[in-house]
This record gives C-alpha cells, sequence and structure tokens, in this order.
C-alpha cells in the first residue's frame, strides 16, 4: 500500500533534520570563525509531536476550513521552485516559517548541547500550526488550551531545572501569524476567534517572534514574513538587486491585493476608486511631458490567487515606484516586503503596518528614506488623493528611496539554508532576528537579576 503523501513528505523532512544535524553545524563553525560571546543558543530537544508530526496534519481533511498547506512544505518550508530554472525563487508560503526557522537553527554557528552555558534556549514548537486544531478542529472549544501541553512537558517531564534556571525568561519560539490570532482572554465564554496562546501567564516570560505584534507587546517581536526569494548564493543575490536598479518605473503607484469592493468607507475601498479614475486622468495629461506611462495599476489578488505565484506581483512591482499598503485584517501585509524586494516604495496608511512592528529589521527613524506615510483617515475622510501626493514627489528624490531599500533587501529577505560562505557574510532577516532575541534576553536577564 502506498503510503499518504503527506506521511512520505514530512518523513523526508525528519531524515534530512536528523541527518543535516550535526554536519551543518560542524560546516557552519568550520567556514566561519565567529566569535560566540553572548551568541551561545541551545535547542531544546521536543518529542517530535512538537513539531515534526503536525506536519502530518497538513491537509484540509485534517483541518477542514484552513488551507492545505502539504504542497508548500518540501526545501524545508520554502517550497517547490517556481519553475525548473529557477534558483532563488519558491513557492513560499509565510504560515511555515516555523519550519524554515529550524531548519535555520540548525546551521547557526553558536550552538551548544549544553543548556547552562546558553544565552538563549530555543523552543523549536511549530505553535502557529499546531494551533490549527484548535481554530479549526475538533478541539474548537479547548483553545484556552493551546501550548499548555508544551508548558508541562517543560515544566514537569524534560529536566525541569532548565526551564526553572530562568523561569522562562532566556526561551524563545517562533509563532508564524498575528499575535492577535493568539492573544483570545482565557475567561471568554463561548470563544472567540483565536487561541490565548499570548495570554498564558505560564508563558508571559518567553520571547516570542511573530510576523504580526499587538500595539502593546509584552513577550512578542515582529519580523518580516517569508517572502518568495531565497537566494542560495552571492552571485544570485547582486544579479537580483542589479535587476531591480535597472528595472524601468513606467508606473506611478501600485495596488497589488484584494478587498475594497463593499459600499463601506475603507482605505481599500478608496485605493480601488482612486485607481479605477486614474484612466481619466491619464486620458487628460498624455499631452503634457509625463514621465509614467500608467498612474496606477491594480493587481487583483484576491482569494489568495497570487499567494504562491509571485510572478503575478512581483513583475509589476519592478515597473511601479510606489506600492500601497493598506491594511487589511490586520494592520501588516507580506506585500510589504515584497514590495522592498522589487525597489518599489511602500506607501503605509497607519503606523501599525510596519513603523510600530518590525523595529529590529527597519529602524523606526529610517522611514522616511524609504517609504511615504499618508494617514488612512485623511484618505477615506478628507478627500486627500494619494496619487496627487505621489505625483508631487521628484523623481530625484524616488531614485534615493529605492536605492536605500535597495541596501536594505538583506534585512528582510531570508537566504536560502546552506546558502555560500560570501552571501552569508550579509546579514538576513533571520541573522538580524536572532541577534535581537540575545540582546532581547540579555535586557531581560539583567533586569531580573537587578530585581
Amino acid at each position: 500500500m502506498t503510503p499518504p503523501a503527506t506521511m512520505t513528505t514530512t518523513t523526508t523532512i525528519l531524515l534530512l533534520f536528523l541527518t543535516l544535524f550535526p554536519s551543518v553545524t560542524l560546516q557552519q563553525q568550520s567556514d566561519l570563525d565567529s566569535d560566540c560571546t553572548n551568541r551561545w543558543i541551545h535547542i531544546r530537544h521536543l518529542p517530535s509531536r512538537f513539531n515534526l508530526d503536525i506536519l502530518t496534519n497538513c491537509s484540509a481533511t485534517h483541518h477542514p476550513f484552513s488551507d492545505d498547506f502539504c504542497p508548500y512544505i518540501s526545501n524545508h518550508g520554502l517550497g517547490t521552485k517556481t519553475h525548473n530554472q529557477s534558483h532563488s525563487w519558491f513557492r513560499t508560503d509565510p504560515s511555515l516559517l516555523e519550519l524554515f526557522f529550524h531548519r535555520r537553527m540548525l546551521e547557526y554557528p553558536c550552538l551548544t548541547a549544553d543548556p547552562s552555558a546558553a544565552d538563549a534556549i530555543y523552543l523549536p514548537y511549530y505553535a502557529a500550526l499546531d494551533s490549527l486544531h484548535y481554530l479549526y478542529g475538533p478541539d474548537y472549544n479547548s483553545s484556552s488550551q493551546h501550548g499548555l501541553h508544551l508548558y508541562n512537558f517543560l515544566r514537569y517531564h524534560d529536566s525541569p531545572e532548565i526551564w526553572l534556571n530562568n523561569q522562562g525568561h532566556d526561551h524563545f519560539l517562533v509563532l508564524a501569524g498575528s499575535a492577535w490570532d493568539f492573544s483570545q482572554p482565557l475567561g471568554n465564554d463561548p470563544p472567540l476567534w483565536g487561541t490565548s496562546f499570548l495570554e498564558l501567564p505560564e508563558f508571559f516570560n518567553i520571547t516570542t517572534l511573530t510576523l504580526e505584534s499587538r500595539a502593546y507587546p509584552w513577550q512578542e517581536q515582529s519580523i518580516p514574513y517569508l517572502t518568495s526569494f531565497h537566494p542560495p548564493n552571492l552571485a544570485l543575490f547582486d544579479s537580483w538587486a542589479k535587476r531591480v536598479r535597472r528595472s524601468r518605473r513606467t508606473t506611478l503607484m501600485l495596488f497589488a491585493g484584494g478587498g475594497g469592493i463593499s459600499s463601506t468607507p475603507n482605505v481599500r475601498r478608496s485605493i480601488r476608486l482612486e485607481c479605477d479614475n486614474s484612466s481619466k486622468i491619464e486620458n487628460t495629461t498624455q499631452k503634457t511631458n509625463n514621465q509614467y506611462s500608467k498612474f496606477c495599476e491594480f493587481v487583483d489578488c484576491s482569494n489568495g490567487i497570487c499567494e504562491h505565484d509571485p510572478i503575478k506581483f512581483m513583475k509589476p512591482m519592478l515597473h511601479s515606484s510606489f506600492c500601497l499598503q493598506p491594511p487589511g485584517d490586520t494592520p501588516t501585509r507580506r506585500s510589504t516586503f515584497d514590495s522592498i524586494l522589487a525597489g518599489c516604495i511602500p506607501v503605509f496608511f497607519e503606523e501599525l503596518s510596519a513603523r510600530k512592528q518590525y523595529g529590529w529589521h527597519l529602524p523606526e527613524d529610517e522611514y522616511h528614506e524609504f517609504s511615504v506615510m499618508i494617514p488612512k483617515e485623511e484618505v477615506v475622510f478628507k478627500g486627500v488623493k494619494v496619487l496627487e501626493i505621489l505625483k508631487g514627489i521628484p523623481r530625484s528624490v524616488t531614485r534615493k528611496m529605492r536605492d536605500k531599500l535597495i541596501e536594505m533587501i538583506p534585512r528582510i529577505m531570508y537566504r536560502k539554508h546552506g546558502s555560500s560562505l560570501g552571501l552569508r557574510t550579509k546579514k538576513d532577516a533571520f541573522d538580524i532576528a536572532i541577534e535581537g532575541t540575545l540582546q532581547r534576553i540579555k535586557a531581560r536577564l539583567d533586569d531580573v537579576a537587578d530585581k
């Protein structure tokens, strides 16, 4: 009998993890003469029910109202290549960041088998993926229990002294989703959408790396979404950067997304209406010396049709000067990082979309150098036209902003695991996330010691 595809995929991943763990670590330590002072990390050995076993439930059969993510597990969470000749572009699903982060941790150059010698302790728990059976499966009414099985294992079963030594202050994990989805108050009856993982007092002390933080976070810190660009070497990265720099920007502004079709006033609706009306503006200004052949382009990504097909939006982004990033169900968007990769200047409509989120990767005091901010209230209720504001920005300024974006690309991309030594000299989103985590944990431990 042929084994199920999902089980075969997961078994392959498990074998890769087991075989690559020692060899990758030794390779990285020999390739990179790293100073590991204050950088040692211990990976807790968790039973497979906390990570790899979860991948066996990747199909919609197990979570009938969620998406099937089985096709995107390959390449340790990067998914399949966009086409056979591609080396850097993959059909990546951002929800598999936990799997990919785990893989990258295995080649971190400063790993230690001794938890008492570690500056931080990584928990390879696929928390967001594990939440699916609470959100969509039979455990819906038990969503307040999400994560308690992990705490009980750490606290009572697996060398409890590791957890008790610092009461979890030195532990961290990745949560591939919005913190809002894991912040349901414990006392809600009946339960609302989401789980209570971040509301559990047992986990208040750990550092949680999320795709989106709450307005006033305590334990979480936002890190960039996984995009589809994962170069394996410096030559391929440089080739992409040159393409971005040389690309002709024939469209003033682009919106790639969905929504905005309801009659209720909102910023997406305002953008869609303004984009629809832009053709009239183009017709009346064609006789002038206009530098753009098109003022606005809309790429319809409704119902997730663009999510695993980057060519649908990356090509239009390469030919646009500005990419609009209106909030949707939550403030942040993967599209923000896609636009940076394309050298398309992001236009934000609220601070929580990026500036108040990704401080480790996109410093707050530099936003004016690579982005535009237009408050959504002014667009929706005061009649401010996005098009007029962007038309007023000189081309010389947009060129400087684009140069800044290209400079920032390494900071927001996740290079492919096993990448070349040359590319590893550029800190990517993973490297910066680890640096920030180590600094944050050190500050917390120092603070606890002072009390």
